[in-house]
């Protein structure tokens, strides 16, 4: 009797748990195939958001303005990935996003993106930002993250962006295509391409991000309308925090080992980098999701200032943190 008892609870608590999976709403969520959005290949293949009853679909994309504007159309429900001028200037336009935790800063020894200089020209002894003056630099798209980290190097050098020429590119796979081709001279990229074109021998990486200048460059966004469903809202950071925590406990604390080696293997798959590219090229990121304070005001104000930002951005206009305080208080 105790014996039956025992598998009708099992089968009951199965029933339950097969249940609560089925029932997770699908939401959908835009994304670049790069290694700062480790955390969300992370949550998807352990099942994190699942565990709280919401099942990101991936949309896949070329580069970070679109996903504001799929956000902006309603066509996605969640983006992660770069901040950038044209997001900024769809919340002035009037249309609400919403940037609700960290995914990914640029910081010391860990470095997400770098300025790579063809190979040829490198060992010819163009190694420093004063060597590019006048020279083509590939981004993706004017008003991207890459345009941001390219004139905050000219800046701390004492040049400004006059000094080079700009190059829209659309793509991080057409920029490594161009560099590879030598039709431009540099390009400001992301991992794992930093790291794909160094092991190529067709780029040198000569300022990396992070070690130059501290920044958010990567955060989660939500559309004004899947932020109006608080409930789901809550629950997908939940499970990114729980994701969060996976990740930087086993690649920003143990650097090694089992666990290290298992979010290296799911981002791998993901991107569709190797393994050991892969290891390259790991971003800092809070353990619980949190911002680096004041930082989107930051960035407003330089856009501003530069003319590529219609009016002015108040960071509350398109921060809103209430989410990640909510989900932190629920899983203390």
């Amino acid at each position: 009797m105790r014996h039956m008892l025992a598998v009708l609870l099992g089968v009951l608590l199965l029933g339950g748990a097969t249940e609560a999976s089925a029932q997770a709403q699908k939401v959908k969520l835009g994304v670049l195939k790069l290694t700062s959005s480790a955390v969300i290949f992370l949550g998807v293949e352990k099942g994190y958001f699942k565990e709280f009853g919401v099942e990101p679909e991936l949309v896949f994309f070329q580069a970070a303005q679109p996903i504001a504007v799929a956000l902006a159309s309603g066509d996605i429900d969640i983006g992660g990935t770069g901040l950038t001028a044209g997001l900024y200037n769809i919340v002035a336009g009037g249309v609400r996003i919403w940037v609700v935790a960290d995914k990914g800063r640029e910081w010391p020894d860990h470095n997400l993106t770098a300025l790579v200089v063809r190979k040829d020209l490198h060992d010819a002894g163009v190694r420093t930002l004063r060597d590019l003056k006048g020279r083509t630099i590939g981004i993706t798209q004017v008003g991207s993250t890459f345009h941001y980290n390219m004139g905050r190097f000219l800046e701390k050098e004492g040049m400004t962006l006059g000094d080079v020429e700009l190059v829209p590119l659309q793509s991080l796979g057409a920029m490594s295509n161009a560099l590879s081709a030598k039709r431009v001279d540099a390009i400001v990229t992301a991992e794992p391409f930093v790291s794909r074109l160094e092991a190529a021998s067709a780029g040198v990486p000569i300022v990396r991000t992070g070690d130059t200048f501290p920044w958010q460059i990567a955060v989660m966004f939500y559309s004004d309308k899947f932020a109006k469903d608080r409930a789901r809202a809550v629950a997908f950071l939940k499970g990114y925090v729980k994701a969060s925590r996976h990740y930087f406990d086993a690649v920003l604390r143990q650097r090694a080992g089992p666990a290290y080696e298992e979010v290296v293997a799911i981002t791998a798959k993901y991107t569709g980098a190797p393994a050991a590219i892969i290891r390259k090229g790991f971003p800092y990121q809070d353990r619980d999701g949190r911002l680096l304070p004041g930082d989107v005001g930051r960035q407003t104000a330089w856009w501003l200032q530069h003319g590529l930002l219609k009016k002015a951005v108040p960071e509350r206009a398109i921060v809103d943190e209430s989410f990640l305080r909510d989900a932190l208080r629920a899983m203390r």
